[in-house]
């Protein structure tokens, strides 16, 4: 599941960044012998207690010895086929940017204490604000909530920065995060009943940042079972299973 669905709606100055950086991940992954292969999971295949392939949209069946769920905030979709409760949910975030008039020089990454974010991003500003819970179902479109910067963040940054009284809002995207309802935190590892299902999900949007220690992490626990960089083991999945949170308090 691509986390950048949608990405015409972006300016080339704003997704150019996130964009390269992906870029540079597919490009080594190809010089290291990794295959792309651009179809959706329709299913899981077992032999005891191993999943031994995955039945694709076109019948094909695509054979492993180890499979990792990283569906983004489809990621409950895959792990009931192997029959397990993975408690990661779509939610969707807004980015808004505006342009101000006044410039604002060594303007850094502002976090509100409503939740409110902003940062310099060019020649303009970017911003955004997750919902409350009242108002943050599951959903899979990308229609952007004007309302959200008219009504709930604009007032706010006029507030922080009397320069942003007299603000532009220039354009604007939506996208999703896999928001992990338990505590906002990667569930990462293998399964404690499937031998050979491994997790990269629900990192609520920590995501593109954590991707290259994750990918380190998981190739470990695959090739040599078990960490040895560093130890992720507090993110293990046997933390849904015990219902034992490590609540991360700052997502924005």
């Amino acid at each position: 599941m691509c986390p950048f669905k949608g990405l015409t709606r972006l300016s080339p100055r704003l997704c150019r960044g996130s964009f390269n950086l992906l870029q540079l991940f597919r490009s080594k992954n190809k010089e290291l012998g990794v295959d792309y292969l651009y179809d959706e999971v329709m299913g899981l295949k077992y032999k005891g207690n191993k999943i031994h392939s995955a039945l694709l949209k076109n019948n094909d069946l695509i054979h492993g010895e180890a499979f990792i769920n990283a569906a983004g905030p489809k990621a409950s979709r895959i792990a009931s086929m192997a029959g397990i409760q993975l408690p990661v949910e779509s939610r969707k975030r807004c980015v808004f940017v505006f342009h101000c008039r006044d410039e604002i020089q060594g303007c850094p990454l502002v976090v509100d204490s409503s939740g409110v974010y902003f940062r310099p991003e060019g020649e303009n500003f970017i911003c955004g604000v997750s919902p409350g819970e009242e108002n943050d179902p599951q959903c899979f479109d990308y229609e952007v909530d004007y309302n959200l910067f008219n009504e709930t963040i604009w007032p706010i940054l006029a507030h922080r920065v009397p320069a942003f009284e007299s603000i532009k809002q220039v354009n604007a995207w939506a996208g999703h995060y896999a928001y992990n309802l338990l505590d906002q935190n990667v569930i990462l590892g293998s399964h404690p009943q499937i031998d050979n299902l491994y997790f990269a999900n629900g990192f609520s949007g920590h995501g593109l940042q954590q991707a290259p220690a994750v990918g380190r992490a998981l190739s470990e626990q695959i090739v040599h079972g078990r960490y040895r960089s560093l130890d992720l083991s507090i993110f293990d999945f046997d933390r849904i299973l015990k219902n034992a949170p490590i609540k991360e308090l700052n997502v924005i």
